[in-house]
């Protein structure tokens, strides 16, 4: 374990992250599913047995970042068939959205399913569109950094280019399955990116790259006009306040140019309301196991100042996270520091247990910000023949 306490300066970096490093490789390695599927935790009661297109997409881009190229195209592969096999209903919604008669927010897609891309018995807060932005958006990442084609997954993304493109300004879940009423800017930036990113590639059709260009271009305008308040994106169209979602529509999502006023708006806005002792929350009214701070979110602010050229600040918020390592070198969803509302801690607990431990798209974040600062990924002895079996959960 790190502790947070003692600086660490760049040049040791290496050295005291490289366990974490490994450890977290070898961990999403383990637990992704035959299918391809990556469980959000393998072992918390509300999430075991499911795959997010959000976290999933997160997590590929870490492991293809880290040159896990077939982990990472094992899930897109996953996504590719938990579309491709909705065709007909995906294509209905689109032609009932082009008509005027847009589904109820049941008949829309979930944003997450189970290892075999059922969409599972549970209740839940599904309806979300952000999970369709990020999983195109890491594939044409992937797709850039490892020079790979997309012809294997053409048939999804031209199915979830068309369902964006008739969804985004419809109301949905936010990333943290809440405010199903408003229009949430971390969404629209999520798949604006996506769509920008692919249409990019030069390797769709150029009637589908131009529908995708477009609708990211429409998107752009609406979050200018609407969802920037005092230099700084907002939580969701219409108010002032921040979430630390935005924070991936600075690094790795480009939404925002990283040396743009507003890019430098948010980060010191999230900086001022969020962060304490360099530990995330995610907005100020959590509630949600009493508010805690999150080490994925450390991780994107952390992205957030790399990006913007802060390489010491990225460096304490990757040690800051790193810190949140328990035994096994577990990276948890939360920790209970510095909660915004205690009162609330023990009713979670009662509900579903403690907070999920480990969370692989924690992990995926550490990985990602290691990756964005140029900390070796020394990954000797976890080739795929000596890796750990794969969980079949």
């Amino acid at each position: 374990m790190i502790d947070a306490a003692k600086p660490i300066s760049s040049t040791t970096a290496d050295n005291t992250f490289g366990g974490l490093i490994r450890n977290s490789i070898a961990l999403i390695r383990q637990q992704q599913t035959p299918s391809g599927a990556y469980p959000a935790s393998p072992d918390f009661s509300a999430y075991a047995g499911y795959c997010w297109f959000r976290d999933g997409a997160y997590i590929a881009d870490a492991m293809s970042a880290a040159g896990e190229i077939e982990s990472a195209e094992r899930f897109f592969d996953w996504c590719s068939n938990v579309l491709t096999s909705r065709n007909e209903r995906i294509r209905r919604i689109i032609d009932e959205s082009l008509a005027g008669r847009a589904p109820v927010d049941t008949d829309m897609m979930p944003t997450r399913f189970t290892f075999d891309g059922a969409e599972g018995t549970d209740d839940w807060w599904d309806f979300q569109l952000d999970g369709y932005g990020t999983w195109l958006w890491a594939l044409a990442e992937h797709s850039a950094r490892h020079d790979r084609p997309l012809t294997a997954w053409a048939e999804a993304i031209n199915l979830t280019i068309d369902y964006l493109a008739c969804s985004w300004e419809r109301p949905c879940y936010d990333w943290w399955e809440e405010f199903s009423e408003h229009v949430h800017v971390s969404t629209l930036g999520c798949i604006a990116a996506g769509l920008e990113r692919i249409a990019h590639t030069g390797l769709i059709h150029e009637l589908l790259a131009e529908r995708a260009a477009s609708t990211a271009e429409q998107i752009r305008r609406h979050v200018q006009s609407e969802g920037v308040r005092d230099n700084h994106l907002t939580k969701w169209l219409g108010t002032d306040t921040v979430d630390a979602s935005l924070l991936a529509l600075i690094a790795p999502m480009p939404f925002l140019p990283p040396h743009s006023p507003v890019a430098a708006g948010t980060i010191a806005a999230i900086e001022e309301q969020l962060t304490v002792e360099n530990g995330v929350h995610r907005y100020l009214a959590d509630t949600y196991y009493g508010g805690g701070q999150w080490p994925l979110l450390s991780c994107f602010l952390g992205l957030a100042h790399a990006a913007a050229g802060n390489r010491t600040r990225a460096l304490e918020l990757l040690e800051w996270a790193a810190s949140t390592a328990g035994e096994n070198d577990e990276l948890p969803e939360q920790v209970e520091r510095h909660l915004l509302d205690p009162n609330h801690l023990q009713p979670w607990n009662e509900r579903w247990g403690s907070s999920a431990k480990p969370l692989l798209w924690s992990h995926a974040m550490f990985i990602r910000l290691t990756t964005a600062l140029g900390i070796p990924h020394d990954t000797a002895g976890l080739t795929p023949a000596s890796a750990p079996k794969e969980n079949a959960k």
